[in-house]
């Protein structure tokens, strides 16, 4: 790696210290990506982020004190260039979910596999989003009903400037689906970064903040389906 390629500062966040531990050494071992700091509960989660300015904060949910949702909704208030990445198991869907929409920037589950939960870090840390393809279908087919209404997103569907053009709408299915721009790339023969043009250009059209919002737009209109 050369010298001038920054490395990626990470906070971990989880109560359980031997998961901690084992996250650390797996992001260790990463030339990119250095561990600056851990927290066992919500309220030193906070005070860390905002004392360490870490790029990403790798975020449990449940936790005794101040929870994941919590803390997450209070570092993207406090620390917005810290970006918090959830960590979660299926029985912690609808938390994740709230976490989401308090601003994570995506989540996965504890059992990624260690290249994974690398690709996740470093996506989120230059400003993309994850969301794990196997958790959004789970989550989003049982908590249909507890979507939050698009109309109450940051602005308002009805107020959109122009449509969407059919390769706008083309790649807003494959980012609900979960695919990654470079994977987009891929599937639909075109550049990276004319992928990443063309999500920007999706975000600002519908007023959303990030891909996490557009994969719950996507899911709320109907443009995809939560399957079974």
């Amino acid at each position: 790696m050369s010298a001038r390629t920054p490395v990626i500062s990470v906070l971990l966040v989880d109560d359980q210290p031997l998961l901690r531990a084992g996250f650390h050494m797996i992001l260790e071992e990463e030339l990119g990506i250095s561990v600056i700091g851990e927290a066992s509960d919500g309220e030193e989660a906070i005070r860390l982020t905002r004392h360490l300015d870490p790029d990403v904060v790798l975020m449990d949910v449940r936790m005794p004190g101040k929870d994941g949702l919590e803390a997450t909704r209070v570092i993207v208030e406090q620390s917005p260039r810290s970006r918090v990445l959830i960590l979660t198991t299926f029985d912690l869907d609808e938390y994740a979910f709230s976490a989401l929409r308090f601003g994570a920037s995506g989540f996965l589950l504890k059992d990624v596999p260690p290249a994974e939960l690398v690709r996740a870090i470093h996506a989120v840390a230059r400003g993309d989003a994850v969301v794990a393809p196997s958790v959004t279908r789970r989550l989003l087919d049982a908590y249909a009903h507890r979507l939050p209404d698009v109309r109450e997103l940051p602005s308002v569907v009805s107020q959109l400037p122009s449509p969407l053009t059919s390769r706008e709408h083309e790649i807003l299915v494959e980012v609900a689906h979960g695919l990654s721009n470079a994977e987009i790339a891929a599937k639909l023969f075109v550049a990276e970064a004319t992928v990443k043009t063309h999500l920007g250009h999706i975000l600002a059209k519908l007023g959303l903040r990030d891909r996490v919002q557009a994969v719950v737009y996507a899911y709320q209109e109907g443009i995809v389906r939560a399957e079974h």
